[in-house]
């Protein structure tokens, strides 16, 4: 196998063996501590404009196959594991992990001591880096590193949100946009969502069916009018990558649909991650970056309304800042390794969001209650 070097802004520089694509990329190097979920990670657009690094030692054992997938292929810049497995040990597994990355031009490394990563990136924060198994000069690739834009200020969404409308049809879009669940179509009087795509997971409108939803998926950037135009009985606000700072076009259009709802106490709004996140900004709240991020399936928070602690899927290198929350909006959830906040609940409006993931995929099924909670929202509208 052909050497492979991951570089870092710092000076940092890695050295280990290729898989994947042969080519060099750049990208926010971030660690996830999941041990499953690898293809659900890959698929993720949340991670579009990084370089994931596992924390597990072994990834790649049960393969790829086309129905855990998040979104229509990858979006991660690069992928670092410890061991990257030769064997695919799963009856549905299509291809390998190694022939996956090849196909979509993602390169990996392996063989590099992960624990000195993540210990590198928890204590420096997230750095900028550049994967490589074609130029191989440590000086040029530490440069190339630390010229790499990052993700602060960068609108990502655009890359990864879809460039149409959509409806969810179980069955349907396999090969256009969504793949097929095993799902009955709702009924054509069910409850209208409206989902705000910024790089949504395809396991979100999987769980807004299963609540009975009529779902029609619109691009992030649609306006408030093309969205209210579509008369939703709720409104969705998905995750997506990067910082939402730039996104002023979507904060100000959450602006416009919270002052619709706050004049005719109307449509239920959920968001989740970066729609978590748009919500805080909707609010007049700040949003910052983390040092280093939350990433994998065990991140444990406190649901404030309960006292109830729920392990949770995570994947948000940005965050909302609870002291700049206007009075009414109450945090409704909170990160119980460091304090940050995970949720938001409008003391008069039907409007919550949550920074984690409760789709769960994969992951723990704990959080899936927040999608019931927005059905009674919406049946009580």
């Amino acid at each position: 196998m052909k050497i492979a070097k991951l570089a870092l802004e710092d000076g940092t520089v890695l050295t280990g063996r290729s898989f994947g694509a042969d080519l060099e990329t750049d990208g926010e190097v971030v660690f996830n501590t999941s041990m499953t979920g690898y293809q659900e990670i890959l698929t993720d657009p949340s991670y579009h404009g990084q370089i994931v690094a596992m924390t597990y030692p072994q990834i790649g054992n049960y393969g790829i196959n086309p129905d855990d997938a998040e979104s229509r292929k990858p979006w991660v810049r690069g992928f670092v594991v410890r061991e990257a497995s030769r064997i695919s040990s799963n009856h549905r597994s299509t291809c390998s992990l190694h022939d996956y990355l090849k196909e979509h031009g993602i390169p990996g490394i392996e063989g590099i001591d992960t624990r000195q990563l993540v210990r590198l990136t928890r204590v420096r924060g997230a750095l900028k880096g550049v994967l490589s198994s074609v130029d191989l000069d440590d000086a040029r690739l530490v440069e190339r590193a630390k010229a790499s834009p990052g993700l602060v200020g960068r609108d990502l969404t655009r890359e990864v949100m879809p460039a149409d409308k959509a409806s969810w049809i179980p069955g349907l879009h396999r090969e256009f946009l969504y793949p097929q669940v095993e799902l009955a179509p709702p009924e054509t009087d069910a409850p209208h969502v409206v989902a705000l795509d910024f790089g949504m997971k395809w396991n979100i409108p999987r769980h807004l069916i299963e609540q009975g939803f009529r779902v029609t998926v619109l691009p992030g950037r649609a306006s408030s009018q093309e969205i209210l135009e579509h008369e939703p009985n709720g409104i969705f606000v998905s995750n997506g990558p990067g910082d939402p700072e730039p996104l002023a076009a979507a904060t100000s259009t959450l602006q416009t649909l919270l002052k619709t709802a706050a004049e005719s106490r109307g449509i239920p709004i959920f968001g989740i991650c970066l729609g978590h996140q748009l919500l805080g900004q909707a609010f007049g709240a700040k949003t910052f970056k983390l040092k280093f991020g939350h990433r994998g399936a065990n991140h444990p928070v406190r649901d404030e309304r309960s006292g109830k602690v729920e392990i949770t899927t995570q994947n948000h290198g940005f965050a909302v800042d609870p002291s700049t929350l206007p009075d009414d909006v109450q945090a409704s959830h909170v990160n119980l390794n460091d304090g940050t906040l995970e949720g938001l609940r409008h003391r008069r409006l039907p409007v919550m969001s949550v920074q984690y993931h409760p789709e769960a995929s994969a992951g723990p099924h704990d959080s899936q209650y927040l999608f019931q909670e927005f059905r009674d929202l919406i049946a009580m509208s």
